[in-house]
């Protein structure tokens, strides 16, 4: 800022100014008294001889005025006046401090910089509110959401989210939908992989059934069974020679196999073979003789595996090893003499009244054990001979075969 003007210091008037009345630096300060007063207010000492200072008739502009200091600064115009209570008062020296520089962008941005510090350090915190997109409504909807109205905090988690969950327009949504439903080779992908599973189920379950539950449930009917056959002999109730199909008649004990299984007439896989019994060759062309016979072959069927399998280990007997039937009058005793691994299912010759490939030459009384080989397959058979070393009365007790 530049001094004041010459013309003011010297008192002239300005130009074009009227010229009735005193000029402008000559109007009198306000009556007698005024000076004094006015430098006791701006701290200016007036010595009492005169010199440098005022009477009270003195005007204003004729004053005796401090010397001009070219180095002093006019104070701003924000800063407070002079004995206000928004400040300090000037000194009584006559000098003016420096007032500061104040700049409203400056405290603008200070105000900013005080507020992001705040939001530091409520982020380090956890507990910064990230501003919801949108207009007052949204905002509203984002404070509810995120508990500035008794929810809780909000983490910076939250916010970073419902800052991100920009709403969507109608097409938006619409592909983002399309985008999400699942292309016809997923879902092809997916039939097969739940048909795959199901298969796989299906045939857990079954070979569970196969491998297990038909085992017990032939297990308790053959057992029924033989309990049933057993309570009739002891009863007295005789039977006719001849049998029904299906229909109990002897009971085969194989004592190193630890096998006891009612024997019933025919071979039939639902009536019999299922039910855990072993079947007698004993209809049509496959039919062969009974134990009481004088001479002949009595064949018998049974599983090697599921529903029962009584004959699963027949291909562990040794020659010697004793088969023995018990009918309602007698015990008829067997020693096995040979085993044929492996013949074909049409193989029926092994049947016959003399076997062939058993070793027999002549006619005599033999028992024939008939079953499928390989383990859990059908495809071949395994064929195991006996002959009779023994017909014990049931008078007689036991055999030594069933007593030791």
């Amino acid at each position: 800022m530049t001094a004041l003007r010459p013309e003011r210091e010297s008192g002239a008037p300005y130009e074009g100014a009227a010229e009735s009345g005193p000029p402008y630096g000559q109007q009198p300060y306000g009556g007698t008294g005024a000076w004094h007063e006015a430098q006791e207010w701006s701290g200016y000492e007036h010595p009492g001889d005169g010199s440098g200072g005022h009477t009270a008739a003195q005007p204003y502009g004729q004053a005796q005025q401090p010397p001009y200091d070219a180095t002093a600064v006019l104070p701003s115009y924000d800063d407070p006046a002079p004995g206000s209570s928004y400040g300090p008062p000037p000194p009584r020296d006559g000098s003016r401090p420096m007032a500061s520089p104040v700049d409203d962008e400056t405290v603008a941005l200070r105000a900013a910089d005080v507020g992001a510090a705040r939001r530091a350090a409520e982020r380090d915190e956890g507990t910064a509110s990230a501003p919801a997109p949108g207009g007052r409504a949204a905002r509203r909807k984002a404070a509810r959401r995120h508990g500035r109205h008794g929810n809780g905090p909000q983490t910076a988690e939250k916010a970073a989210e419902t800052a991100s969950e920009a709403p969507r327009s109608r097409m938006e949504a619409r592909r983002a939908a399309r985008a999400q439903k699942p292309s016809g080779a997923v879902l092809v992908s997916r039939l097969v992989g739940e048909l795959f599973i199901t298969s796989g189920v299906v045939m857990l379950l079954f070979v569970t059934y196969q491998l297990w539950w038909s085992n017990v449930r032939a297990h308790q009917e053959a057992g029924s069974a033989a309990k049933h056959l057993q309570q009739d002999w002891a009863n007295g109730r005789r039977e006719p020679g001849e049998f029904a199909p299906g229909q109990g008649f002897a009971i085969l004990h194989i004592p190193k196999l630890d096998v006891v299984a009612p024997i019933a007439e025919g071979t039939s896989k639902t009536n019999v073979l299922d039910k855990g019994m072993v079947g007698h060759y004993g209809e049509g062309t496959l039919k062969t003789a009974m134990p009481d016979a004088k001479t002949g072959n009595f064949g018998l069927a049974g599983h090697r595996n599921t529903h029962g399998e009584p004959f699963r280990y027949i291909n562990r007997l040794k020659p010697g090893d004793p088969i023995v039937v018990e009918t309602q009058d007698k015990y008829f005793v067997y020693k096995m003499t040979s085993i044929l691994p492996m013949t074909s299912p049409s193989n029926t010759s092994v049947l016959d009244a003399i076997p062939a490939g058993s070793g027999f030459t002549a006619p005599g009384r033999y028992i024939t054990l008939t079953t499928c080989t390989p383990e859990f397959t059908s495809t071949y058979r395994m064929i195991v001979w006996g002959k009779m070393v023994e017909e014990r009365p049931r008078s007689k007790g036991k055999p030594d075969a069933l007593i030791s």
